[in-house]
């Protein structure tokens, strides 16, 4: 059994590598910079079609987890175009090469819960109405699109995820979480005076990225073609909560400043989900808590040299 994993060196890409290899998969991993995270992964630009190409044509994978993405919100708006063709024209490109080469992989593919936009009801199910209020938002929508008209199509397996807010060690701190938790360390090492923070009051449903990947390997095998799966926790905490919690956990004394620069030009207040049909597909359970993801995610740094 080979998957494949675009993106492998992002936040998630590790992570869902190391369950894979735990189950008895080989994996290949593409990585756009750097250099990978071992020697099975191969350079791969998802907007360049010849190269996707090539990578699917050698590879000829069973499963292709695509996770390589556009993923920041907040850079969305600076950056619509090149958003767009990382998420719709990247994913075109891969559903191209697969229909090309003639194999019949079973494709997962990672969307997001900020497709919703600002809720009707809550928690939100995968009937909500699809309001995006970014540029990002307005991309995974085409994407979804896009993935459910090869299915139809071309007889695909896509499943397709929509994924709620999650974090944990190793997550890049352009995130609101890690951003806290680097800072806290910072301060403890005194390298900087002051916590930084953005909008406090938005209140989000976190998962700990290591029970996400379990849930994507599930859906992977057990989810319904064509069919959008929230992948989500099912609670709510707001930022400023997630915020005291991580500060309690520190050895200093913290203070905390207000960067306008760090607001976003559009925020949805409230975002949580219903993970019931996840759940009820694959048997899907969440076993590390809030807490424990909060207190490992300040440890990872800690333990960062830079």
């Amino acid at each position: 059994m080979k998957a494949l994993i675009t993106g492998i060196d992002g936040f998630v890409g590790p992570y869902l590598a190391i369950h894979l290899k735990s189950l008895g998969y080989t994996t290949v991993g593409t990585y756009l910079v750097g250099s990978g995270i071992d020697e099975s992964s191969r350079h791969m630009d998802i907007t360049n079609k010849q190269e996707v190409l090539d990578i699917i044509s050698e590879e000829k994978p069973d499963y292709i987890y695509h996770l390589a993405g556009f993923s920041s919100v907040a850079a969305s708006f600076s950056n619509p175009e090149k958003c767009m063709d990382i998420n719709v024209n990247g994913t075109k490109n891969l559903l191209d090469s697969v229909k090309s080469v003639g194999i019949k992989p079973r494709f997962f593919v990672v969307s997001s819960a900020e497709v919703y936009g600002v809720p009707d009801y809550l928690p939100l199910n995968e009937k909500h109405p699809l309001t995006p209020q970014s540029p990002y938002a307005e991309s995974r929508v085409e994407q979804e699109r896009l993935c459910i008209k090869y299915a139809k199509k071309y007889g695909f397996h896509i499943v397709i995820s929509r994924s709620f807010n999650h974090t944990g060690p190793g997550q890049s701190d352009a995130f609101v979480l890690s951003s806290f938790a680097k800072q806290i360390s910072d301060i403890e090492k005194g390298l900087q005076q002051t916590l930084k923070v953005g909008n406090l009051d938005a209140v989000r449903d976190f998962s700990d990225v290591r029970d996400v990947v379990i849930a994507y390997q599930l859906l992977m095998e057990k989810g319904k073609s064509r069919e959008i799966y929230n992948v989500c926790s099912g609670k709510y905490h707001s930022i400023k909560e997630l915020l005291n919690m991580l500060v309690a956990l520190s050895t200093h004394e913290i203070n905390i400043e207000v960067d306008p620069a760090r607001k976003r030009p559009s925020d949805i207040p409230v975002l949580y989900g219903d993970n019931k049909q996840c759940i009820k597909q694959t048997g899907w359970q969440i076993k590390i808590s809030i807490e424990k993801t909060l207190s490992d995610l300040l440890e990872y740094w800690r333990a960062k040299l830079y």
